[in-house]
């Protein structure tokens, strides 16, 4: 394949590939997406770099990187990112949509399932099982973030942020300082990193609504840390685009209920969460159960459940919450919302990912808004748990616990034990009401 620059749609030159290739190849991932992002990434990877030779490795890499400093789901940015670079804005939109529909097809048929005004039985068994494994999943995710980002705390360069630190699993950059060196400026850094964890936990466990606000709060944070000290370019300015106008977006919740309100859940989870996967739930979680009582407690547990057991994006969670708000439009609706930012920073700046992944304000922006995600993610198992109704329900929850942080094993098998045991729980005739 004839080299192109790193960031630009096919060039002239290039043979394309054909639009049919791109519907079956991102169909198959959406519908074979079993994992969340990690797997995500590593069958695009398999597809463009390893098997099609589509992609040069490091194109692939640097996508990643430029993805993990958006906003929103970073593999859904990832696999419509891929499919521009492949065949511009028609395989863009295309990858994306065959990318997403198959798990937003499953998971709403699911919600029709969970979400019945009297499902059976044996059904609520399944979903209170499946919810009580939530919080450990929770908590396994943060616990799975938190070394990368320690490592790159330190990091003396502006750029310290990297995409290991949200969830990408990449390896650490060259030059980066082996983990617990003590190095000059360290202490302060890592300090600040303690501070930035703690205030997202704390955050998603009080405040979920107003999470967006915290995360931007360190990300600014950090800047003006950076920038006094000089650790940046002078002559760059600070992030005043979305990061920025965050602040007013996020205070602007509205009051209004209905579509409007299902729409700005969408928009929140779409548009202003930075981390993906589950710093999206205190953003929704307190709207959802307490503010518009769409859902009880339990029922927003297996929302998160079912975004963790299909295949697509984690983000699909959404729209289990806009299903119960209004129906199959409220979750087409919800995820319409949640997924077009993904489309509009691909198509509109992905020519500039590489001037984004390289700006130091961008930079230190994320260092400060990356651990406070981590600590949300670790916070909202804490409201999560509290969503428990029955005791049993405590026992799965550690057992699930126990798989994950004691042996850590894989999150969909974790789900699928833990909705078999509310099944065995019901036969038993414990309570799943």
């Amino acid at each position: 394949m004839p080299e192109q620059t790193a960031g630009e749609p096919p060039s002239a030159g290039t043979p394309p590939v054909p639009l049919i290739t791109i519907i079956r190849e991102w169909g198959r991932i959406g519908c074979l997406g079993f994992g969340g992002p990690p797997a995500h990434i590593a069958l695009l990877r398999r597809l463009c770099v390893e098997d099609r030779q589509w992609l040069p490795p490091g194109d692939f890499e640097d996508g990643l990187a430029a993805c993990n400093l958006l906003p929103g789901p970073a593999s859904t940015q990832l696999a419509i990112f891929c499919a521009w670079r492949l065949r511009g804005p028609a395989g863009a939109i295309l990858g994306g949509i065959c990318f997403i529909v198959p798990g937003l097809v499953i998971i709403l048929g699911l919600a029709a399932l969970f979400l019945a005004p009297r499902p059976p039985g044996w059904i609520s068994g399944v979903a209170a099982g499946a919810g009580a494994a939530v919080p450990a999943v929770a908590v396994a995710a943060a616990a799975g973030l938190l070394p990368a980002s320690w490592r790159r705390a330190g990091n003396s360069r502006a750029g310290g942020f990297q995409a290991a630190d949200l969830g990408a699993g990449a390896p650490g950059a060259p030059g980066d300082p082996p983990a617990g060196e003590s190095q000059p400026g360290n202490r302060a850094a890592h300090g600040r990193w303690i501070g930035y964890l703690v205030a997202g936990g704390v955050a998603a466990a009080t405040v979920g609504p107003w999470l967006v606000l915290v995360l931007a709060a360190c990300g600014l944070i950090e800047v003006a840390v950076r920038t006094s000290r000089g650790r940046g370019p002078r002559s760059e300015p600070r992030p005043s685009g979305l990061p920025a106008a965050m602040l007013p977006l996020a205070a602007a919740v509205p009051a209004a209920a209905g579509l409007l309100a299902v729409a700005w859940e969408g928009f929140k989870v779409g548009a202003l969460s930075y981390g993906g996967g589950f710093v999206i739930i205190p953003l929704m979680q307190h709207d959802a159960v307490h503010t518009y009582h769409w859902m009880t407690a339990g029922q927003f547990l297996s929302a998160v459940a079912l975004g963790q057991v299909t295949p697509g994006p984690v983000v699909q969670t959404v729209a289990v919450v806009g299903y119960a708000a209004a129906g199959l439009g409220g979750g087409l609706l919800a995820a319409l919302v949640a997924f077009a930012p993904s489309f509009l920073f691909v198509l509109g700046g992905g020519r500039y990912f590489d001037r984004l992944r390289s700006s130091a304000a961008v930079q230190a922006f994320l260092t400060g808004a990356g651990p406070a995600a981590i600590g949300a993610i670790a916070g909202a198992a804490i409201p999560l748990a509290l969503g428990l109704m029955h005791l049993w329900q405590v026992g799965v929850l550690a057992l699930a616990a126990a798989w994950l942080l004691g042996v850590r094993r894989g999150v969909v098998i974790a789900i699928v034990g833990a909705a078999g045991l509310g099944l065995l729980a019901f036969a038993a005739g414990a309570p799943v009401g």
